[in-house]
């Protein structure tokens, strides 16, 4: 797979490249997806128009058209680092994980019922876990 970056938000202290490219390992494959860094204000406005909830949020990922083009995921870059606090894990275990939390509903996953959410889970760690991000619980 291959993850086109745009930076959206500006400079922040965090190696997510080599995050990105070790995502990209993990999805083997012609694929393509877009990850776009926002601040809080603009995944707001995303959440809004598009899921008709008014709060930031995470991340937020958008199917593409194309053959081999995935879509889009949107990363709030905010919530990287204050979720990463909350939970108590790095900023780069968070970065990892809503990406490929984000890759995986542009490949048809979903946690709409606990058994889709169960599965979700299981995928998540899978690939977390071979890169070296465990959780924190």
């Amino acid at each position: 797979m291959k993850i086109n970056l745009f930076n959206n938000y500006g400079q922040f202290d965090l190696d997510y490249e080599s995050i990105i490219a070790a995502v990209e390992k993990q999805f083997p494959g012609p694929e393509e997806a877009s990850l776009i860094l926002v601040g809080s204000e603009e995944i707001h406005s995303l959440n809004k128009e598009f899921r008709n909830v008014d709060r930031p949020t995470d991340v937020l990922s958008f199917e593409g058209e194309e053959e081999n083009y995935l879509g889009d995921i949107f990363i709030c870059v905010e919530k990287v680092f204050s979720q990463a606090q909350e939970y108590g894990h790095g900023p780069e275990r968070e970065f990892a994980f809503l990406l490929v939390h984000g890759l995986l509903h542009l490949q048809g996953y979903d946690h709409g019922t606990p058994e889709e959410e169960k599965t979700m889970i299981q995928r998540q760690e899978e690939i977390l876990k071979a890169m070296n991000y465990r959780r924190n619980i």
